[in-house]
């Protein structure tokens, strides 16, 4: 049976201030009047029923989940006690879904992501689907890159099998690339921006894992075992203890032979940063702001506002975000290292109360 896994865990850093240790960038309402996580769960409701939907989320946010999502059942809500990267989090979500369908397929999607074109984006999903179950294959969602973006990972399409939507097997995938080199991959027209959305079977992910993360999957069989049983949250504890967290691309993406990659046709965007952010504000002088700014003799920059007004009067370059109780003002090519900034501040006791 198919089951999609929302991955709703992140903390978002790299949209600090707008998003919160309390309030991260899955539950903000920034481009529409719904969260990015309601989105997702809306997006795929055409193909799936609501009851094989599954969020995986760090425990603290359990209950603003089920405040978003009231019509996803409590126990399709997968709570990790620690966030040990997306190949630990899909690794525990597959355990799980195996443990109640051997037969399982998932759709892996972040919460986090801005698509526009529904039936080209189902046509996809629909695809993946089928290239899990016939090939047995790991499929990842491909999008065919606009600009040489340093933010995101890319994916060298291989040899074209025959299927509707252009479909390849995965040469490599190469993580986020400095500039230079992403300009070359632009230039090449061999390479994809990786979405992070992936489609296979439960059973065949986890013999992945075996071949390439022996260690974790040996905690995951741990907790398979205990499913069901009165101590299941401890195991899920105590494994976690052990495992040493990795994302998915590094862990077995990068690895297996068993990669397909489809070439998308719809719109996408992961909003993952500021510089993505300004794609969705309106336009300003030369500028993009949201509502109550106002900017003269500025140019090139980005100015985010909560409440107050924002005046800007002969800058450039900058990013000014006013969050309420922080505000964050930068150069515009800093907006990689938000995360980074976020983690020096988390050093501080008395900064903390703004996290």
């Amino acid at each position: 049976m198919l089951y999609a896994l929302i991955l709703a865990g992140g903390k978002g850093t790299r949209l600090y201030p707008l998003s919160r240790s309390n309030n991260p960038k899955q539950f903000l309402k920034v481009v529409n009047n719904k969260s990015f996580l309601r989105n997702t769960v809306d997006r795929v409701k055409p193909i799936i029923s609501k009851e094989n939907i599954y969020i995986v989320t760090n425990e603290e946010y359990l209950d603003k989940i089920q405040q978003e999502l009231p019509e996803i059942n409590k126990e399709n809500i997968f709570a990790e006690p620690a966030n040990k990267e997306t190949a630990t989090c899909i690794g525990l979500s597959a355990v799980k879904l195996l443990k109640k369908d051997k037969d399982a397929v998932m759709i892996v999607l972040p919460s986090d992501h801005f698509i526009e074109g529904e039936k080209e984006f189902l046509d996809t999903l629909e695809q993946a689907v089928e290239i899990a179950e016939k090939r047995r294959g790991l499929v990842t969602i491909g999008v065919n890159p606009i600009w040489p973006e340093t933010g995101y990972g890319y994916i060298e399409m291989g040899q074209r099998i025959n299927m509707g939507i252009a479909t390849f097997r995965v040469d490599r995938f190469t993580e986020k690339p400095n500039v230079e080199v992403a300009k070359d991959f632009l230039l090449k027209g061999t390479y994809l921006w990786n979405s992070g959305m992936f489609v296979w079977r439960a059973d065949v992910f986890l013999r992945e894992m075996e071949k390439y993360l022996p260690k974790m999957y040996k905690s995951l069989m741990q907790i398979y075992q205990s499913l069901g049983d009165e101590n299941e949250s401890e195991v899920i504890r105590e494994q976690y203890n052990i495992i040493d967290g990795i994302s998915v691309d590094f862990g077995i993406m990068q690895k297996t032979r068993k990669a397909y990659v489809i070439k998308s046709e719809f719109l996408w965007d992961d909003i993952g940063s500021f510089s993505a952010l300004k794609r969705f504000l309106k336009n300003f002088r030369g500028n993009s702001v949201s509502d109550n700014v106002f900017l003269e003799q500025s140019e090139n920059c980005s100015v985010f506002s909560k409440d107050s007004l924002i005046i800007g009067f002969g800058i450039k370059d900058l990013i000014i975000v006013d969050a309420g109780d922080v505000l964050l003002i930068m150069d515009k090519t800093k907006d990689q290292e938000v995360k980074h900034l976020f983690n020096e501040l988390k050093e501080d006791s008395k900064l903390l109360k703004f996290l």
